[in-house]
């Protein structure tokens, strides 16, 4: 039997790594690529990559995103049925001190996928952007139809631009394509820059913690493997030319949608922080600070369209996910 092929950017990423795991247990082979930069640390990526790489059916391929030519060659050699590009430089705050290094990534990498996916079209390109596309509204929940066009950090700026730059590749060389936008996706193997992480390192190490606008924000805080299932889903929903509803963001002119990946319900921070003691069996020393440039107050995902395209996908509880997460951590700490 013949397994549905998938080329995976980021694979030694936190969702990459999630991504990768469930389609090789559903039988997919997985090509990852991946650049091991030192963001943060990458012992980290490579513990994720070895658990991957002692699986059959993964192939891994290192190497940067804009490197001109590097993903045509590998995606015309391994000829995926799907591509999901997920390899970026995240995180808003290190956009403000670093942003050259989201030109060179997100915008010069994700042109290099594009020029691969026309040169060699997958049945289906899937591409990450993120809730911080939404940037100044304020209407809530977010819906994929709402302008999208007041980024707050330069990170938000260049995951705008990969939506343009993707429909329009859409529309020239008929690539069917979603784009999927993140809302704070948090579980086990995640990020150490990232608020769970930072969080449960300073509560067992008995530090206090910084709180950003004292803590009045809210955030649809997602666990990773409700994020997966919707992504593996998606990957069989192909854009076609009829919307599914008034809310669906399809394009007029290409096979290519919008689609929020949240979890549809917004967390207080507070709440956030007290299931993390709650797992922990620790105080936290809350620090209160005001809000960060480039930082928005709350995010939302309006879940509708999602739900109409491949039904209501899993909604793991805040307090099961952080305590997942936690018991992940304790065991990466003890290494």
């Amino acid at each position: 039997m013949s397994h549905k092929r998938v080329f995976i950017t980021g694979a030694a990423g936190f969702i990459g790594f999630h991504l990768a795991q469930r389609m090789l247990k559903d039988g997919w082979e997985v090509m990852g690529f991946d650049g091991l930069t030192p963001y943060y640390d990458p012992k980290l990526k490579q513990a994720r990559l070895s658990i991957l790489q002692a699986q059959e059916r993964f192939l891994f391929e290192e190497g940067m995103l804009e490197d001109e030519g590097v993903l045509t060659r590998l995606i015309a050699e391994f000829r995926p049925d799907v591509i999901v590009h997920l390899a970026a430089q995240a995180g808003v705050r290190y956009s403000i001190d670093a942003p050259r290094s989201y030109v060179t990534s997100n915008l010069i990498g994700t042109h290099e996928i594009l020029e691969a996916a026309r040169a060699c079209p997958p049945k289906h390109l899937m591409m990450a952007s993120t809730s911080s596309v939404y940037g100044a509204n304020t209407e809530m929940p977010y819906g994929e139809t709402d302008r999208a066009v007041h980024p707050k950090s330069f990170y938000a700026a260049t995951k705008i631009a990969n939506e343009a730059m993707a429909h329009s590749y859409a529309h020239l060389f008929a690539i069917p394509t979603t784009m999927f936008r993140f809302f704070t996706v948090y579980g086990p193997w995640g990020r150490p820059d990232m608020a769970p992480f930072k969080f449960t390192k300073a509560i067992l190490n008995g530090e206090a913690i910084d709180v950003y606008n004292h803590g009045d924000m809210q955030r649809d805080f997602t666990y990773v493997e409700d994020l997966v299932e919707g992504i593996l889903r998606l990957s069989a929903t192909i854009p076609g030319t009829e919307p599914v509803g008034p809310m669906d963001s399809l394009s007029p002119v290409a096979p290519f949608r919008t689609v929020n990946i949240g979890n549809g319900s917004p967390v207080q921070l507070g709440a956030f922080i007290e299931a993390i003691e709650a797992a922990t069996g620790r105080t936290a020393e809350r620090n209160l600070m005001p809000m960060q440039p480039g930082d928005v107050h709350a995010t939302w995902a309006d879940a509708r369209l999602i739900e109409a395209l491949v039904g209501a996908l899993p909604r793991t509880d805040i307090r099961d996910g952080v305590k997942s997460f936690v018991d992940w951590y304790r065991g990466w700490n003890d290494r």
